[in-house]
């Protein structure tokens, strides 16, 4: 019955979010979640926001509370914070209000290996894109960047790769987007794993947009909130592709437990301390098993199993055990596997499976 659909509908080719399974005995490593629960002021905060008749109104709009939150959290105005309906739905407003659609006379730019919405936007907003191949390390280039653009944009840490660049080569590139009047996008999804923000650097690039996520650091991937920060004529385009759609994207109840996590600075800085150091321990227990593994700043592993053993063989050997990971089978990624960082009995049951599968693959 496709006969419907318009033409641009017809060119997609969607997004493919990792598998939520319903069994409750799966160890999920596939979907970068954080395996720690929300703070409890967070929790309280939702009860708080649903009590008596108050959901029977709309939420606020501007996004109030969530954007002040964010804003003492990272130490700048309100009005340099736009709230959104998960980071994703930030970064598809940030195609559409930036890049500019065909024909352009210049192509936007990200890595050829990152997080895969990309492409799926640009398309989806007819964004020409020139995708720029990682380095044979899987590091991103900086100056391949310098390059006359429609914009940039690329995660830092980089996904799935989990490595990460210098705040000074980020702001090398955002200097150069700005010397031709476009805007670089820094997905910051994993930087609180162990990347350098650029938020700080915000008020000097006014080209500078990032990205933040409360799915991975803040536990909340249940609840779709995020926001962005940039100097204000970032946010205002923002707000007019919104407004543009739907007024009301983040709901009472994602406001007031988003603006209780980002507060909650303490709680979450420990957990995700938690985070670092079993995927540490993993990474080099993986190494002792003859893994190839990248270096990680994100709350995921991108690693090569030893030959004879492979990733797709692996990734089945760990399906079948209860383990769930993700794999890319494409040309560059199809040697490995992106393994989230669960709790430190998962990744036990993961390192066992893996130590089983090298010894049964014989591996050198």
């Amino acid at each position: 019955m496709n006969v419907f659909w318009n033409n641009r509908i017809m060119r997609l080719s969607p997004y493919i979010a990792g598998e939520q399974p319903r069994n409750a005995n799966i160890v999920k490593l596939n979907a970068n979640e954080n395996p720690y629960p929300p703070s409890p002021k967070v929790i309280e905060a939702i009860k708080k926001a649903a009590a008596g008749d108050r959901l029977r109104l709309y939420p606020d709009s501007a996004c109030t509370v969530l954007r002040e939150a964010a804003a003492e959290r990272y130490k700048v105005l309100p009005e340099q914070v736009f709230a959104g309906n998960g980071s994703d739905e930030a970064l598809a407003f940030a195609f559409g209000a930036f890049f500019q659609t065909e024909p352009a006379d210049e192509p936007v730019l990200f890595p050829d290996i990152t997080y895969s919405f990309y492409p799926v936007y640009a398309n989806l907003w007819g964004v020409p894109f020139k995708e720029i191949p990682l380095r044979d390390d899987f590091s991103i280039n900086v100056s391949d960047y310098y390059e006359a653009v429609n914009g940039v944009i690329f995660p830092n840490p980089n996904a799935p790769t989990g490595i990460a660049l210098s705040a000074r080569d980020v702001l090398c590139v955002s200097k150069h987007c700005a010397e031709k009047n476009k805007t670089l996008i820094v997905d910051e999804a994993y930087q609180a794993f162990g990347a350098e923000s650029v938020v700080p650097f915000i008020n000097e690039n006014p080209g500078l947009l990032t990205v933040h996520t409360l799915s991975k650091s803040a536990s909340l991937a249940g609840l779709r909130a995020g926001f962005a920060i940039g100097q204000r004529h970032l946010i205002e385009a923002l707000e007019r592709i919104r407004d543009s759609f739907n007024s009301y994207t983040v709901d009472a109840i994602a406001q007031a437990a988003a603006a209780a996590a980002l507060l909650d600075i303490s709680y979450y800085d420990e957990i995700n301390r938690r985070v670092i150091e079993t995927r540490e321990r993993t990474a080099v227990e993986l190494a002792a098993l003859g893994f190839k593994n990248l270096p990680s700043s994100a709350n995921f592993i991108f690693t090569t199993p030893p030959s004879p053993l492979n990733a797709p063989r692996l990734f089945t050997l760990l399906r079948e055990n209860g383990i769930l990971v993700r794999y890319f089978d494409k040309p560059r990624t199809k040697d490995f596997l992106r393994v989230s960082i669960g709790l430190g009995s998962d990744m036990d049951r993961f390192l066992e499976v893996c130590a089983a599968a090298v010894k049964n693959a014989g591996c050198a």
